[in-house]
């Protein structure tokens, strides 16, 4: 018999189930037969990443994220928080529930296991395997998702080096440093790239900082300027913010 429908032994009382409750179970079924649309996986997505990123999710940090205005974020989040799929926290912004950070986490794993795919099986490039796995993961099925893990040997990362959340939905902590951390002459290993922009990404794989490849710190210009870094034998001025993107170890 269903929680919802148990009834209280006689003498004693059993609360109704709440409807947050409610709503979080009826949403993973929903999930699983793919009744979500599109665009409410991808802000319960960016949600998730603005959050494991330490960032808040504000309403125009969402909205930035989306590429829309910050009244069509609001009208999301307000549809999110009826599914039982979000809520508002004062001074932190939208704040997933445990249903919608399955979501996320679902479909992060879809898109991480394409890319790989993408990378590993078919050769594209770090630059191309973004927007066509964003194109496949709302479609990707239960039983392709587990096929194709399978025949990666069970990856635990995608191409840029971000984890792959793991069947059962878990992501290992991550150990890595920003390469803005190194101390000039110290040498480190790219773990892991910013992944959202190609022309980014194909700017970075010209100077060899793909995951994988070595880098030397030289220093950090004051007042906010350029981070200069050597791969090889070449010296290369990268602005500070993307260096802060960069994953090493």
């Amino acid at each position: 018999m269903a929680e919802a429908d148990q009834q209280a032994p006689e003498g004693s009382t059993l609360p109704p189930p709440r409807w947050g409750e409610v709503s979080a179970r009826i949403t993973i079924c929903r999930v699983a037969s793919n009744d979500l649309s599109e665009a409410i996986q991808d802000y319960v997505k960016e949600i998730y990443k603005l959050g494991a990123a330490g960032e808040r999710a504000t309403t125009s940090a969402i909205a930035r994220r989306m590429g829309v205005a910050p009244s069509s974020a609001t009208s999301m989040l307000k549809k999110l928080a009826a599914l039982g799929l979000a809520e508002h926290a004062p001074y932190r912004g939208a704040v997933l529930t445990d249903a919608g950070e399955r979501i996320a986490l679902e479909v992060i794993r879809h898109h991480r296991l394409l890319e790989q795919y993408l990378a590993e099986t078919l050769g594209l490039g770090i630059d191309a395997v973004h927007a066509e796995a964003d194109r496949l993961e709302h479609v990707l099925s239960d039983e392709l998702e587990r096929r194709i893990d399978e025949a990666l040997g069970f990856p635990t990362h995608d191409p840029h080096g971000h984890p792959i959340p793991d069947a059962d939905l878990q992501v290992a902590p991550s150990t890595l440093r920003s390469l803005t951390t190194l101390e000039p002459g110290e040498e480190a290993t790219v773990r892991r790239v910013p992944d959202g922009d190609a022309e980014v990404l194909r700017y970075l794989a010209g100077l060899d900082l793909v995951p994988g490849g070595r880098v030397r710190m030289g220093r950090c210009e004051p007042f906010e300027g350029p981070v200069l870094v050597t791969v090889g034998e070449r010296e290369h001025a990268i602005s500070r913010e993307l260096a802060g993107q960069i994953g090493v170890a």
